[in-house]
């Protein structure tokens, strides 16, 4: 089987795809000066890209892993996500409180698609 790496760097690759299952790296805003709403929003944008670049999109998803910096901030991570997810195809998914590789970072998420057939 072939993998197929895209925006790959030295150290990690954005997106491989598997087997009809695409996988992003985990995702953080560009500008860390937003709240947790935000960043969730430029976030999320960020994996429509990628989504799309890949041959998917959000309405393949399969998981998600969400990091918050402080569940203070989830219930606002969660207005953006909420806002876009597709209704009736969310994933399965997780959300704990971490200290991310940046102070200014609130909120990392990270997801796995399919592939359309």
């Amino acid at each position: 089987m072939t993998i197929k790496y895209l925006g790959s760097g030295a150290r990690m690759s954005q997106i491989t795809v598997h087997s009809g299952t695409v996988y992003t790296a985990g995702q953080v805003a560009s500008d860390a000066t937003a709240d947790a709403a935000g960043q969730t929003q430029q976030i999320l944008k960020g994996l429509d890209r990628l989504l799309a670049e890949a041959g998917t999109d959000k309405s393949h998803l399969l998981s998600a892993s969400i990091w918050v910096a402080d569940m203070a901030d989830f219930a606002d991570m969660n207005s953006a996500w909420d806002n876009w997810v597709t209704p009736g195809r969310t994933p399965v998914r997780v959300c704990v409180e971490a200290r991310l590789a940046k102070p200014e970072w609130k909120v990392e998420i990270m997801v796995i698609a399919a592939l359309p057939e």
